[in-house]
């Protein structure tokens, strides 16, 4: 239950957060380059406050683990950790933000929405994760999400401003 806490503070972290972002790239003051570098800046200090209470308080990470670590565990976390998840994964997003048509609302969801299918697949492929009848449908609605959430075609409805939105409630009317 714990990890699921866990898991609901980062997804909210960062859909608050990369509202923020999104409103920052779309103010034309920094792009997505200059964001990407602002957030490596920032995450930067507090990962390395973090390990040090983590090492010397409560002592729930191990203190040598640059010189002990394989090879191949370097190897996992540079490349995936660091350059794909850590570096390429927000340097796409925000790319995408920065693009014509990069509405957050339609972007976040197929990010976030593809990542946790992706992890479902690999952890099954790679890591020898049971792939469930479970795993699979929720997998299968997760893509079909992303085609309904991206897809073209059926009946369009005019977009809804957020005073708009606000007004039709007032009138009891639905809210979008």
């Amino acid at each position: 239950m714990q990890a699921i806490f866990f898991a609901v503070l980062a997804g909210l972290c960062w859909g608050v957060g990369e509202i923020h972002t999104k409103a920052a790239i779309n103010s034309r003051e920094i792009g997505p380059l200059g964001s990407v570098l602002v957030r490596a800046i920032v995450v930067l200090p507090l990962a390395l406050l973090a390990w040090l209470i983590a090492v010397h308080l409560t002592r729930s990470e191990p203190q040598a683990w640059w010189r002990e670590m394989s090879r191949a565990n370097w190897l996992r976390l540079v490349l995936g950790s660091g350059v794909l998840a850590g570096f390429a994964g927000v340097f796409f997003f925000y790319l995408g933000l920065g693009s014509p048509g990069g509405d957050i609302s339609t972007l976040r969801p197929i990010a976030f929405s593809l990542a946790p299918a992706t992890a479902v697949v690999l952890g099954w492929l790679m890591l020898g994760e049971p792939l469930t009848v479970r795993k699979v449908v929720a997998v299968a609605f997760i893509l079909g999400g992303i085609v309904l959430l991206t897809g073209e075609g059926g009946e369009r409805a005019e977009p809804m401003s957020s005073r708009s939105a606000g007004a039709a409630a007032e009138r009891g009317g639905p809210r979008a």
